[in-house]
């Protein structure tokens, strides 16, 4: 294991408004796989994720091209790009086979600017009339937390008491390619899909939905966008979940990951008769492609590049599998993985996917628990093997306890 230096020392507390209803660590310093908390107690990540570390804590690649653009002028005036931001969009959109980019800074930034973009593609191309465009997503989604985007989420925890809601989306159940046909109309602008759903548990649809989808999207004139916002960039041991059908969307939505858990970044990513429906004036964002972002943003890129990463995803993937899966029927109902991203539902028998977590975390093994049952297991890329055995065993004595 590297040795992690000692957390800061932290005098007061403030109170932080949020929802997620975290885990109740105060975390200090990272490094690796592992973080170090205020108490000076370390606990390897297995939520990397969820809190956007494919790549570990403090990579140093990423560390020495955050440091370099520190170096240099970080911010600019608005009438003027960065010379890091057409490098960062041209690896990218190659590393996508698109065209064009438009960075912004969160998931649900990128999100809500595919929205707009599916709805202008539809005015401005396809000629839905003006204010009848629809947008169909899947049932069990997580896309955000904005207002528009809880609009069509079926999550009453993320939508309760947030309303009026934002009309024009029409929702069908997840896996059901056909129930995606069914939904398209003359007013369909686009399909909204997570190739595999991440906040619902890491839930993989069956082989062939997104072919299908594809196809239908092709037959119909509608857009197809992929929210790789979780599952892209090599997390599911491919650079998009999308390749492991061989599918391109006509959109890709990411974030997460391409800020290599060092800074907010996102971006939508497209083709121009797509993405270039949006006119100079139209759309933008303050901090969308600053230079640190981009810079960051460009050195994910090169790491995923070469395809090592990707492979790693897969090879540790099979490795975690080989571990979990004779947990099924031992304090385990089910396992899904895909790469190196897994899904583990709890035995009701053996309590909450909450309680187990909370015992992990008393055994320094973090993850994140979701819809009740089930834990999320997503280490950063860089994890070893042993390291993975070792969460696994923690996991066994915590379902034998």
């Amino acid at each position: 294991m590297t040795a992690v230096e000692p957390g800061v020392e932290v005098t007061a507390e403030p109170h932080v408004a949020h929802n997620y209803h975290p885990l109740p660590v105060n975390i200090a310093r990272g490094e690796g796989a592992w973080v170090t908390d205020v108490e000076g107690k370390r606990y390897l990540d297995l939520l990397a994720a969820y809190s956007a570390v494919n790549f570990g804590h403090r990579h140093p690649a990423l560390v020495a091209a955050l440091t370099e653009q520190l170096g240099r002028v970080t911010l600019t005036s608005r009438a003027f790009m960065s010379d890091r931001l057409e490098p960062f969009a041209a690896a990218l959109a190659a590393l996508s086979g698109k065209d064009m980019v438009l960075p912004m800074n969160t998931g649900a930034e990128a999100v809500e600017t595919g929205i707009k973009v599916a709805r202008a593609w539809g005015y401005r191309v396809k000629g839905i009339a003006e204010g009848k465009a629809r947008i169909i997503v899947a049932a069990g989604n997580f896309h955000g937390r904005t207002t528009t985007i809880v609009s069509f989420s079926d999550d009453e925890q993320a939508r309760a008491d947030f309303g009026p809601y934002t009309p024009g989306f029409d929702v069908v159940p997840y896996g059901d390619a056909d129930a995606v046909a069914a939904a398209i109309t003359e007013d369909t602008a686009a399909v909204l899909i997570e190739p595999i759903q991440g906040e619902g548990g890491v839930v993989i649809p069956p082989e062939g939905y997104l072919r299908r989808i594809r196809e239908i999207c092709d037959e119909k004139n509608v857009l197809f966008i992929a929210d790789e916002i979780q599952s892209g960039l090599g997390r599911v041991g491919e650079t998009f979940a999308c390749d492991r059908e061989g599918v391109v969307p006509d959109l890709y939505l990411l974030g997460k990951a391409l800020g290599g858990g060092i800074l907010p970044v996102s971006a939508v990513v497209g083709n121009t008769d797509v993405l270039g429906v949006i006119r100079p004036g139209e759309h933008g964002s303050t901090f969308g492609g600053n230079p640190l972002a981009a810079a960051v943003g460009l050195r994910v890129v090169e790491m995923l590049e070469s395809g090592e990463f990707q492979e790693r995803a897969r090879a540790l993937g099979a490795h975690l599998a080989a571990g979990l899966e004779p947990l099924i029927g031992h304090g385990v109902t089910e396992v899904r993985i895909a790469g190196l991203w897994a899904g583990v539902d709890i035995d009701p028998a053996k309590g909450t996917g909450r309680e187990i977590a909370e015992k992990l975390l008393d055994r320094g093994v973090l993850v994140k628990d979701t819809h009740g049952q089930t834990i999320r297991i997503a280490p950063p890329l860089v994890i070893r093997a042993t390291e993975l055995d070792w969460a696994v065993e923690q996991l066994k004595l915590v379902l034998a306890s």
